[in-house]
């Protein structure tokens, strides 16, 4: 067993926030280093450990700044942002530290993360733009009315989001909408994908396609474009139930941005094998 064991060599922890799952690897003390193709191999479900993000944990020369994370999906892209991730990696700074309150930085932006009473970590995820620029769009438009079939809009949380609304959600294939508007030409970074049904002006049904990983059962970032979206378009409250696949969470837009909160989960904790990349270039 001895032989064994020390074949193991990157601990790594698997966490999830409803289903939307991360491998998180911790950087602060061993700064590991990872190839697009070892990305890829590890978001494999079956011959790696598979996630939607892979997350790398960096420590911060900044002031009041817990942590900086780097993000990936599991086709080997990088991400600039990810709320589920960023309130899982929260939780592990708060069960370190014995904080309630922690800041993260992305490459995004400078994220605030608050435990709330209930166990349940809440994010604020910034304020949303939708300037056709800093989405990005390849052209001049109207980000709330968007020259694609179903008129959807756009909304940058710190990465590009496209969001459609219709009366029934299970009459449109999120796999076949996703799939067309990731690369459609008007997102020259690609974008995350939902289609939401307004239940009533405090909940929403939502599906949603990540860029880079395709259908995922959650995503926080793909909640805040949708509720945002539907205060936009004065559809809804300030404050919803985004109802996903892998379970509820909840949005409040508010004047210092846009917070997301709800469940995050541990799964297991692990080693990668030194022998799983040998025969990558």
């Amino acid at each position: 067993m001895s032989n064994f064991n020390h074949k193991f060599k990157i601990p790594f922890i698997k966490m999830h926030g409803l289903g939307n799952d991360f491998l998180i690897i911790d950087c602060r003390e061993n700064n590991y280093k990872f190839s697009k193709s070892q990305i890829i191999l590890l978001g494999n479900r079956n011959i790696g450990v598979g996630f939607d993000q892979f997350v790398l944990m960096y420590n911060s020369d900044k002031e009041n700044i817990q942590t900086f994370l780097k993000f990936w999906n599991s086709d080997g892209s990088s991400s600039s942002t990810c709320g589920n991730a960023t309130r899982c990696v929260a939780d592990i700074i708060m069960n370190e530290t014995g904080l309630s309150e922690v800041n993260i930085a992305t490459n995004a932006e400078i994220i605030k993360c608050v435990k709330l009473t209930n166990g349940q970590i809440s994010t604020n995820m910034g304020i949303p733009k939708i300037k056709w620029k800093d989405i990005p769009l390849s052209v001049k438009c109207d980000t709330a009315k968007l020259p694609i079939d179903g008129n959807p809009l756009a909304t940058s949380i710190g990465n590009p989001h496209c969001t459609f609304f219709v009366k029934n959600l299970n009459q449109f294939s999120i796999s076949k909408i996703g799939k067309e508007t990731e690369i459609n030409a008007l997102f020259p970074e690609r974008t995350n994908v939902q289609i939401a049904e307004i239940v009533n002006e405090s909940k929403i049904k939502v599906k949603v396609w990540e860029r880079g990983s395709g259908i995922t059962m959650a995503s926080g970032s793909s909640a805040c474009a949708v509720a945002f979206s539907a205060n936009r378009l004065n559809l809804t409250k300030n404050s919803v139930q985004i109802i996903l696949d892998g379970g509820i969470v909840n949005v409040d837009c508010k004047k210092d941005g846009i917070w997301v909160s709800g469940d995050i989960k541990y799964v297991f904790s692990g080693k990668i094998s030194s022998l799983l990349f040998d025969k990558l270039e």
